[in-house]
């Protein structure tokens, strides 16, 4: 079979892809020339070529390269662009600029894979870019990547390179799920001691097995009647400063970082830094050693609702995405149920039941979000918990994304047969340990999940998809490229572009991975697991 042109090996495939014959020549001479709104995506063109190529690619009025920004064409949406490369010049066009941004990266896949390398160990004279007629525009609006640095911390320049590979798929969501019961990674000035105290744990729990699930997967791991963890402290806290780094490095690659706050369960880290927020407020916790689901959760009290409001206000003043995540899952009612003052607080508010209390906890805090122009997200355990006025991030099972959107939620496509990448990708001897359960193969996250169709009137909207990489199995830098590539591919051509062919996906997957090798990702090999295989995988004992 012969070899893809570059054009055929795009990824995400483009909407339209017309091949033309010949060639345009990038050299020394090469300027680009911009029509206004079109200035940054010539600044993020030069910052991404310059140092792999060599090429200063200058603003000039007579450039050969030409971004523009047109309103007019309005049919590419806020995403979508025009790209047209002829012998004699380039065209990239889009009707707001952030289609230019997405345009750049395409520029960047249609060059050599060695104009990828950062550190430019490779110059040329030259470069070309194969002649061709482009008109791509995204399948869906939400197209992201879920990061858990509250299990294992991850620093911000580790999630700096993951910005950038996500801009390179045509990704445009980081969804960092900062606090958990192993820790609370996001400064909050009013309550220093979320990450004086709560960003450490003294050690790290034994895994060894469970079920599949969720968050430590309802599996609850390491607690098959095995005690104790590896003794060594793990923290970790990002500054201020680091996350508004963040994002505004993300948002210069068109991508909004969306925060996540848990809430009312997965809270033992805060719990840890401040007892009185609690049920027990007299009890003393540590920040959790064990994976799974912890029957610590928040009180209900009016203290409760000034700490939700304080650390809501920070991580608005913070990021400034339209979305909020909330968290909202896995949430035990025992110390409601036990507790007189969240059984007063039930009865006052009129719940029939203590566990009521779960959904208004989250609807206080979803109003509140509300209130100051965000959007409140939260997982779905089922399609018919969450409060009005939620996102749904639905992960139990296909059919609840039909119930939420019947119900009035837009939905996020998050289904962990088909979107946990914390899940082994296969069943080789040897391979690291992975999240007990069935086997997420490549092939699976390409095929995804069927789009789910509401059955009522008013019904909400499916925004999109993204994958999740929970990091329990997920310590290292390392870990996180093996888990995440090539699966991710596969999510970000099904995000884009919607079905592909499966042979189509794996031929222009096979040329991308020499565009991961030159960006330095330690990716899992391409080729497939062993016939004999079995499907599911669990953790080996420490």
């Amino acid at each position: 079979m012969p070899a893809l042109r570059r054009d055929q090996a795009l990824l995400p495939r483009p909407t339209r892809l017309s091949l033309r014959s010949g060639h345009f020549t990038l050299d020394a001479g090469t300027a680009v020339r911009t029509t206004p709104g079109a200035e940054a995506a010539a600044d993020l063109l030069r910052d991404l070529l310059t140092p792999a190529t060599g090429l200063p690619l200058p603003p000039s009025p007579s450039g050969d390269i030409t971004l523009t920004v047109d309103p007019q064409l309005r049919g590419l949406g806020q995403e979508g662009y025009g790209l047209t490369v002829a012998d004699r010049s380039v065209l990239l066009r889009a009707a707001h600029p952030t289609g230019l941004l997405r345009g750049v990266q395409t520029l960047r896949q249609l060059l050599p894979e060695e104009a990828l390398t950062p550190t430019g160990r490779v110059r040329r004279d030259r470069w070309e870019l194969p002649c061709t007629e482009i008109t791509d525009l995204p399948h869906r609006p939400w197209r992201g990547l879920m990061i858990d640095v509250a299990r294992h911390f991850h620093d911000a320049a580790t999630l700096r390179r993951h910005i950038d590979l996500l801009a390179l798929h045509k990704l445009n969501v980081l969804h960092l799920h900062l606090t958990d019961d192993q820790g609370w990674r996001m400064p909050v000035p009013a309550y220093p001691r979320l990450t004086t105290v709560g960003a450490h744990r003294a050690g790290t729990a034994h895994a060894t097995g469970g079920q599949d699930g969720h968050e430590g997967h309802d599996g609850r791991v390491g607690q098959d009647g095995r005690e104790g963890h590896d003794g060594r402290p793990h923290g970790g806290a990002f500054t201020r400063a680091d996350l508004t780094g963040l994002v505004a490095h993300a948002a210069r690659l068109g991508v909004t970082v969306v925060p996540e706050i848990e809430m009312p369960g997965h809270t033992r880290a805060a719990l840890a830094a401040y007892p009185h927020l609690g049920n027990h407020p007299d009890r003393t916790l540590d920040v959790w050693t064990r994976w799974g689901v912890c029957d610590s959760v928040l009180g209900v009290h009016d203290a409760v609702l000034d700490f939700v409001h304080a650390v809501l206000g920070e991580v608005m003043d913070v990021f400034p995405a339209p979305y909020i995540h909330l968290g909202g899952d896995e949430c035990p009612t025992t110390e409601w149920e036990q507790s007189p003052t969240a059984r007063a607080r039930a009865a006052a508010e009129g719940l029939p039941h203590p566990a009521g209390l779960h959904g208004w906890l989250l609807g206080r805090a979803g109003a509140y979000l509300r209130e100051h122009g965000r959007h409140p997200v939260a997982w779905a355990e089922t399609g018919t918990a969450l409060p009005p006025g939620f996102t749904a991030m639905s992960w139990r099972a296909p059919a609840h994304a039909a119930e939420a959107l019947s119900r009035g939620h837009d939905v996020v496509l998050t289904h962990h047969r088909t979107t946990y990448l914390d899940y082994a990708q296969d069943d080789r001897p040897g391979d690291p340990p992975a999240q007990p359960g069935a086997v997420v193969d490549l092939r699976t996250v390409h095929r995804g999940d069927p789009e789910p169709v509401a059955s009522a009137a008013g019904a909400g909207r499916v925004l999109g998809t993204q994958a999740q990489l929970w990091t329990e199995f997920a310590p290292t830098a390392a870990d996180l490229d093996r888990l995440a590539y090539p699966r991710l591919c596969a999510l970000a051509d099904r995000a884009w572009t919607g079905p592909t062919p499966w042979p189509d996906f794996t031929r222009r997957l096979a040329a991308h991975t020499r565009r991961l090798n030159a960006l330095g990702v330690r990716h899992h090999p391409l080729t497939a697991p062993p016939p004999q295989a079995a499907q599911t995988r669990t953790a080996p004992s420490a």
